[in-house]
């Protein structure tokens, strides 16, 4: 299969204006697929135009792919060949192709199903032509495999931030839409940056630059709940008792060290409040009580709710944050 299946103009196209890019990751997704493809297709906001990167699948996927390219045509899908190297890095390769021009740009996994106001509310909730990165993220209803209902992520009250960020990505990428600022801040992100997840990251850089973040309560995502779910709810208190475990076995540690190393290469993209707040938060990381306490409260890091605190406060003195 070569390298890029659906031949795109790489120069400037007009009608790329108010255009939304639906960046598809893709892998062995043959089960649920056509439903997302069918929403995004059903859309109240008709401006878009799909751009599928397919990781290596080896199930139906792909004739999946080629069956709605025939139908929608080759100017609405696309499909590339992923670098092979998980979901971030497949959906940050979209990011990073000069050849997808649109005034927005929204993840999309394979197995959810999008409202049909989803495109139309993040639209609206971007300025199209705003000179500073911004992010739209939302909610999430949350189903079982055959569709039904189970209920919805968890609601943050706090304000989206980059203190915040730091230690909490608020939204799946699944609901994400950048606007064209934003995109290419992410986009910069060097290949060989070892970055955790794909929306934690942007969610970071759009706010740690100083970008807006706006957060809908109103969930505009069927969030398919599986087996082979890659990030769990975080609604269920067995979904919330791993994330615990993550915690305090060294693995939220070792999330937070991937993302402030990837957060050195855009120190002159960050505001100078935000820097002051992330160097203090590094000071927090490797000093020793009571120092590592001080400068954790300097560097106004918090997560989004009493009891989260209460658990992030638990590392702190434990260092495992």
């Amino acid at each position: 299969m070569p390298d890029f299946l659906s031949i795109a103009d790489s120069g400037y196209d007009s009608r790329a204006v108010g255009r939304v890019a639906i960046l598809l990751s893709t892998y062995n997704g043959e089960k649920y697929l056509a439903a997302q493809l069918e929403s995004l297709v059903s859309q109240e906001y008709q401006n878009w135009e799909i751009h599928a990167s397919d990781d290596g699948s080896t199930d139906r996927t792909l004739e999946i792919l080629e069956s709605y390219r025939e139908r929608l045509g080759t100017d609405r899908l696309s499909i590339y060949r992923g670098p092979g190297r998980g979901f971030a890095a497949n959906f940050m390769s979209l990011v990073r192709r000069e050849e997808i021009q649109a005034s927005y740009f929204a993840f999309c996994d394979q197995d959810d199903i999008w409202a049909k106001e989803k495109i139309s509310t993040a639209v609206r909730c971007l300025d199209e032509g705003e000179l500073v990165p911004a992010l739209y993220c939302s909610r999430t209803r949350l189903v079982d495999e055959n569709g039904v209902e189970m209920g919805y992520s968890p609601l943050f009250p706090g304000r989206p931030c980059f203190e915040s960020a730091l230690v909490q990505s608020i939204a799946g990428g699944n609901t994400m839409v950048l606007n064209s600022p934003a995109r290419q801040l992410v986009s910069r992100t060097p290949v060989t940056l070892s970055i955790v997840s794909h929306d934690w990251w942007a969610y970071l850089l759009v706010s740690g630059s100083g970008g807006r973040v706006h957060y809908d309560p109103t969930p505009q995502v069927d969030y398919r709940q599986h087996a082979n779910n890659l990030m769990g709810s975080n609604r269920r208190l067995s979904e919330r008792l791993s994330r615990l475990k993550k915690m305090f076995d060294g693995t939220f540690r070792a999330w937070t060290t991937a993302n402030l190393a990837a957060l050195e290469c855009f120190r002159q993209e960050l505001t100078v409040e935000h820097l002051k707040r992330l160097d203090m938060f590094r000071k927090a990381r490797v000093a020793a009580l009571p120092m590592r306490l001080i400068c954790f409260k300097r560097a106004g890091i918090y997560r989004q709710s009493t009891a989260e605190n209460v658990v992030l406060i638990a590392a702190v003195l434990v260092n495992r944050l």
